[in-house]
């Protein structure tokens, strides 16, 4: 009896230190969420080429078998994750980040068949990863807690079924953001415009109520600091707003960022009580200044407007004083960069007609930005206020027939490029 429960004990206790292991085993060049560690589009990766030979950086591995998707993969702890519509079903998977190999994949919720343009290409939301455990949101807004490890489902949830969430017209596809203890997401409800999940067990901490519906848009939230308290900012349907995290009171909202389409779908910025925003369909974005008053509310005041940053969904680099984006939706674009305290515009890549990118997407690492145009060119280029500077770039190759719009990820000195079914990874380390 005795000998078995030591040997029980001895399981549990080498148990809890590999998943201790696992857990902690995060690099700091790792990119473990929607946009990197911070949510800003920056990876902490440095050492990279910083300009690329003549066809490109070297492909390290490709695979073609992930399944329909724009979502972005997360990279942590030696894996990569994301999302993909495969068969009837809708699928969280988990691959090796050495070569691509399939480690395991867990089926959340029924596939989505959208009508055109969009197809059925599947999920936009990158998963979350916190620890030994990640968090995802499905199309039909299915939200999941999954162990990394296996892929075992914790805990699951509908925003549509649980908090009577008003599902955007091509369904849901934020990221959830995780807070400490808090998982926060956005059911855009008439009773819940956002809630707050406790991360362990999915249980709702707060709903938070927001004057007007202002209902789900496709951004994905962030958290700040100001004046001493913790809140949440989000891009919703119909504006974009701050809320207390504390207990999910409404602090402020700004509506011109949010076009009349209900289509916003860019990360807001947030810098020294400033918060930028910003929507295509001839839209446009704006700057606010928080302040608080005297009464302990928060007072949002425009510092300027403009509709030379019209980002769609390829979201925005804040370097400096520098505001780097794609100004322009289904017409096309190009990349743009303003000056972020009056919103003047200091180049547009419009007028460079020679090596114009239209619309696309953004990331930033090691002094250099990553644009990726959605009809498929991939172009690195040197961060400048004065001029567009580049400083190589190369075609995807295995371009599917949907838009490019799978955000780049750079982690621990490779570059990830998700097409549909395909994932390629490229060596861009310098040697």
């Amino acid at each position: 009896m005795r000998a078995s429960s030591n040997r029980s004990c001895r399981r549990l206790v080498l148990a809890v230190a590999c998943c201790c292991l696992f857990a902690v085993n995060v690099r700091a060049a790792d990119w473990p969420q929607w946009r990197g560690a911070n949510r800003d589009g920056k990876s902490a990766d440095t050492g990279l080429l910083k300009e690329w030979p003549k066809d490109g950086p070297p492909l390290a591995w490709k695979i073609d078998t992930l399944g329909g998707g724009y979502s972005a993969p997360a990279v942590a702890a030696g894996r990569i994750y994301g999302m993909s519509s495969r068969g009837d079903g809708e699928v969280v998977w988990a691959l090796s980040e050495t070569d691509g190999k399939e480690l395991w994949a867990t089926r959340i919720g029924p596939a989505v068949v959208q009508g055109p343009p969009q197809g059925k290409e599947g999920p936009g939301c990158t998963p979350t990863v916190d620890g030994d455990r990640l968090y995802v949101e499905g199309l039909n807004g299915d939200v999941a807690c999954l162990q990394v490890q296996d892929g075992k489902s914790i805990w699951q949830l509908s925003l549509m079924r649980d908090f009577g969430g008003s599902q955007p017209r091509w369904r849901f596809n934020e990221s959830p953001l995780v807070d400490g203890d808090t998982v926060v997401v956005t059911p855009g409800g008439p009773d819940a415009t956002i809630v707050a999940l406790d991360k362990l067990t999915g249980k709702t901490i707060w709903k938070s109520r927001v004057p007007d519906n202002p209902g789900a848009g496709y951004a994905s939230a962030i958290a700040i600091d100001f004046e001493g308290q913790r809140q949440y900012v989000q891009l919703t349907a119909k504006t974009l707003l701050g809320v207390a995290a504390s207990d999910g009171k409404f602090l402020w909202r700004y509506d011109k960022p949010a076009n009349r389409m209900g289509i916003n779908c860019s990360t807001p910025l947030y810098r020294d009580g400033t918060v930028f925003a910003a929507s295509a369909y001839g839209t446009g974005g704006g700057l606010v200044k928080l302040t608080k008053e005297t009464d302990g509310s928060i007072k949002a005041e425009e510092v300027f407007f403009t509709r030379q940053m019209q980002n769609h969904h390829g979201g925005m680099i804040l370097l400096d004083d520098c505001l780097y984006g794609a100004n322009g939706g289904n017409e096309g674009g190009s990349l743009v960069c303003l000056d972020f305290q009056t919103g003047d515009v200091l180049w547009d890549g419009r007028k460079n007609t020679e090596r114009r990118v239209p619309k696309g997407s953004l990331a930033f690492a090691d002094g250099r930005l990553y644009y990726r145009g959605e009809d498929g060119p991939m172009v690195l280029i040197e961060p400048d206020p004065k001029q567009y500077v580049e400083r190589g770039r190369f075609d995807q190759p295995d371009r599917s027939k949907s838009p490019a719009w799978a955000h780049p990820v750079i982690a621990n000195g490779k570059l990830y490029l998700r097409d549909q079914d395909v994932l390629l990874c490229y060596d861009i380390k310098a040697k």
